[in-house]
């Protein structure tokens, strides 16, 4: 008997040690994940933020009609090299919009060059000697500095580092997912309505809601391959716009959307459906007046992270034309356009190391945005929860 009680004390002990290793591990698994978000949130920080400044210097430009003509005539010979190339260029349409500058001379703020933005950051650049002491006597006199970034906000993309900005791939990123969220939401949810509330349970719903959860974990450059056989070679969408993009994502996004409307719905506490067929309601009426409300928090909740996960998309973008060079904002959404991932992944294939700080920089908008599109899932989900 005693040596059955030490035998069962030393069990329990065992399985304490046991209990203790996997508390311990899994602590140190959730603090190396924490960890690894610290470390990646910090790199990106430090990389990122310098891309939101932009240097400036202070130069004496001439609107004369030789300027007119040749625009690198606008600056003085010694500060000419430091001044962006793409600033000159936009000299003569100024004088042409407003004629009252013809003829002036006066001192201005302007873009500095991309190696002189990286010079005053820090970092190496390809200036000689004697255009790095003309940089040092301009920021000693107060006439070079960094400042911040409007272009990264309101320009397109540029070869110049400088002048190279997101709002190009912004707006067809905005685009985009309106077309995205027209097409997949309404579809998805009527799908999820019929296949939960409506469809007999036989072979041919069963083969459908495989399908489903198959097409929910294809890989997405699938998608990209399916959305240009079918929108742009069988039905002509023009290619690299924002309506093929959609389309693309919005048959990416459907399986999603499905899956979390159908586990909004099956969350519906029977009672419910009961109470309102007790009154007299019909079946459509049931799901129209009590089951959909209950379910919207689930319903929102699962579509705003499928487009979310839709906007982090690159692949199947790709595969319809939308990395190509916009830099020009489009009006419609069968203009050419870009998206805030295609703009990324273009900028990080750059040499150019200005263009590595433009990457960060794009990265930490489009993190915001998709931390901003959680946050909202979050805020709806409480709100339609208090409401129901």
């Amino acid at each position: 008997m005693r040596q059955s009680f030490d035998d069962i004390s030393a069990q329990l002990k065992g399985r304490h040690r046991k209990s203790a290793r996997l508390k311990w591990m899994s602590m140190g698994a959730l603090g190396l994940a924490g960890l690894f978000l610290v470390f990646f949130f910090t790199d990106m920080l430090i990389k990122g933020l310098p891309a939101f400044q932009q240097a400036q210097i202070q130069v004496q430009v001439d609107y004369s009609e030789r300027a007119q003509q040749l625009p690198l005539a606008a600056v003085e010979e010694d500060v000419r090299p430091l001044v962006s190339r793409g600033y000159l260029r936009l000299i003569p349409g100024r004088m042409e919009d407003n004629p009252d500058l013809l003829g002036t001379s006066r001192m201005e703020w302007v873009l500095a060059d991309g190696q002189v933005d990286q010079y005053l950051k820090g970092h190496h650049t390809n200036l000689n000697s004697k255009e790095q002491s003309v940089v040092d006597q301009l920021a000693s006199e107060g006439r070079a500095e960094l400042k911040f970034d409007t272009n990264f906000f309101t320009s397109g993309d540029s070869k110049m580092p400088e002048l190279a900005g997101i709002a190009s791939a912004a707006m067809g990123t905005v685009m985009t997912l309106l077309v995205t969220l027209a097409v997949a939401f309404p579809i998805g949810v009527m799908t999820a309505v019929y296949l939960e509330e409506f469809a007999p349970d036989n072979r041919f719903t069963q083969i459908i809601e495989i399908n489903i959860n198959n097409l929910a974990a294809i890989p997405s450059i699938l998608f990209g391959l399916l959305g240009l056989a079918i929108f742009i070679n069988f039905f002509g969408v023009p290619r690299s716009s924002p309506l093929v993009g959609g389309l693309t994502l919005a048959l990416m996004t459907l399986p999603v959307i499905i899956i979390a409307t159908r586990t909004a719905l099956r969350s519906v506490p029977d009672t419910i459906r009961h109470a309102a067929f007790g009154v007299g309601c019909s079946r459509w009426q049931v799901v129209r007046d009590h089951v959909l409300p209950v379910s919207m928090p689930g319903i929102m909740t699962g579509s705003i992270i499928g487009l979310a996960q839709a906007m982090g998309e690159t692949a199947p973008l790709i595969i319809v034309g939308m990395v190509a060079f916009i830099p020009d904002v489009s009006a419609t959404i069968t203009d050419a356009a870009t998206v805030l991932p295609a703009q990324i992944f273009t900028w990080a294939g750059e040499p150019d190391r200005a263009f590595t700080e433009k990457t960060a920089g794009g990265i930490l908008v489009l993190l915001t945005i998709l931390i901003a599109l959680n946050a909202t899932a979050v805020v709806l989900r409480k709100k339609f929860e208090r409401r129901w």
